[in-house]
């Protein structure tokens, strides 16, 4: 009979528990209707939330609880206090929504937002493709991921050839996979759409591409990936004239006046005869720097297309000849007036502090 009277008494205080929660509950959805501000809401979590409120006394007696009692009264705690904790949350986020205006000075000045720009890369590309589309080159795309046919067999590149290295190539398949083109390779040079363009069909060519060309090197004037621009004039009594009209017509319109210019014999395997084509450095104004060494820096190669070239594109070298070029779009950039870049890689290295000067 004492067992009993004892389970009695902790059941009254277990429905005394529920009962003073449900009115906790039921005060705290009507008081936090009338709070309007941050200092409202503060008060409001001492009543209902503090260490001396009537809900922290409630968690306090729940050891005196038998173990099923605990378990019940402790439940329902806890949802009282989430739902509680969600209203808090809440009402704080639509009053500081609904504060903001007041913390705004609107008499303040304001805050100017940064404008991005092209990136001097892009940069260069747009002005080239403007230089060479005022004397009638069209611009075409060709695959980043090449065939070696296209890039070095139908060029005239034998097999043992230094740039079919693996050393100077990234090359996708290990072994051949087709008996005439060979493996896949990421395109070293824009060269390769020399003769894709060819096959065409589409005489006369006046053809200018520019794409990404991965090749392992790096150093103060090389990256792994930089960009090449290519062109190819294929037409009929085509003659050296004609190459040395339009590498003039490049270097007044891209590097200024000022700058020299030099022709060097050379020998490209597509070419035939080749050139390499100099430019005085606009770093050290030809005195020599640690980006020229001698005060001269290469653009790129040129030259008369191979009559072999001709021929793996399908075109007859009695009757059509042609000349091509191919320069890097990075170093052709900092080579201009102005530009005072000694170190190619650091174009790459993203820092908008180097990046906001062009």
């Amino acid at each position: 009979m004492y067992c009993a009277l004892i389970q009695s008494k902790n059941k009254m205080k277990n429905n005394s528990l529920i009962q003073q929660l449900n009115k906790i509950e039921e005060d705290a959805a009507k008081s936090i209707e009338s709070v309007n501000s941050l200092e409202e809401l503060k008060q409001f979590k001492v009543k209902f939330l503090a260490r001396k409120s009537e809900f922290t006394a409630i968690l306090r007696s729940l050891k005196d609880l038998s173990k099923d009692d605990r378990k019940e009264v402790g439940q329902k705690t806890n949802e009282i206090k989430q739902k509680i904790n969600e209203s808090v949350k809440l009402l704080e986020k639509n009053i500081k929504s609904n504060s903001l205006g007041d913390e705004i000075d609107i008499t303040a000045p304001g805050v100017k937002i940064e404008e991005g720009h092209l990136h001097l890369t892009t940069q260069a590309i747009r002005e080239i493709k403007r230089i060479f589309e005022r004397i009638g080159f069209y611009t075409v795309k060709y695959p980043e991921v090449e065939w070696d046919w296209y890039a070095f067999g139908a060029l005239n590149f034998p097999s043992d050839h230094p740039a079919r290295d693996e050393w100077e190539t990234f090359f996708i398949d290990k072994e051949d996979v087709d008996p005439k083109y060979k493996k896949r390779i990421l395109t070293p040079h824009t060269s390769a759409g020399q003769v894709r363009e060819m096959e065409t069909g589409r005489m006369p060519i006046r053809m200018m591409n520019i794409s990404k060309c991965p090749r392992r090197q790096l150093d103060v004037s090389h990256v792994l990936i930089h960009y090449q621009f290519e062109g190819l004039v294929i037409d009929k009594d085509i003659t050296i004239v004609h190459l040395k009209g339009v590498l003039d017509y490049f270097v007044k319109e891209f590097f200024g006046p000022k700058r020299k210019v030099r022709i060097r014999p050379y020998h490209f395997r597509f070419t035939e005869p080749s050139f390499e084509i100099d430019v005085s450095c606009g770093s050290c104004n030809g005195k020599g720097c640690r980006l020229c060494k001698e005060g001269w820096l290469e653009i790129g190669g040129a030259g008369m297309v191979h009559p072999k070239v001709l021929e793996n594109g399908g075109i007859d070298p009695e009757v059509y000849s042609g000349f091509a070029f191919g320069w890097g779009v990075e170093r052709n950039k900092i080579m201009q007036e102005g530009i005072n870049i000694k170190d190619i890689r650091i174009i790459y290295q993203n820092d908008i502090r180097f990046l906001k000067q062009f």
